[in-house]
């Protein structure tokens, strides 16, 4: 069940900055990094490293995370709309266990729904700052 709910876009949008949690920790495999790079042709982190998680991995897994932390249950879908800045620390290692925590920012009217910025950061365990923060945009439609 996500970390937080909302019945309908109209507390969505009258919601305000709020926390909305953390997901489980997961295990960051070797196997998920490496099935990234096939995916993606992108090498692991620095100079190849193949156990080292790529930014791009832990960009995308903010849009695996997301619905752990936030269901709109009134809308009747949500959209990746993009993202604002998006900042990387230090890279996860196969091993790892990470979690995704996050912020609402900000939701705002928008043509059909409700647009919102969702400030993701992805954890590791055991470290001080994040692997990866983003400012998440999504639509959430009527």
């Amino acid at each position: 069940m996500p970390a937080t709910v909302f019945e309908d876009l109209d507390s969505l949008l009258s919601a305000g900055q709020r926390d909305l949690g953390s997901t489980e920790w997961v295990e960051l495999t070797k196997s998920v990094i490496a099935d990234f790079a096939a995916a993606t042709w992108l090498p692991g982190g620095p100079e190849g490293e193949d156990n080292v998680a790529p930014p791009m991995l832990l960009l995308s897994l903010t849009n695996r995370f997301l619905p752990d932390l936030l269901e709109v249950r009134g809308a009747s879908s949500g959209v990746n709309y993009g993202t604002g800045p998006v900042r990387f620390g230090a890279l996860p290692q196969a091993g790892d266990r990470i979690r995704a925590s996050a912020l609402l920012v900000e939701s705002a009217d928008a043509p059909a729904g409700v647009q919102t910025t969702v400030q993701i950061r992805i954890e590791v365990e055991g470290a001080d700052s994040p692997a990866c923060t983003v400012d998440s945009l999504s639509r959430w439609l009527r």
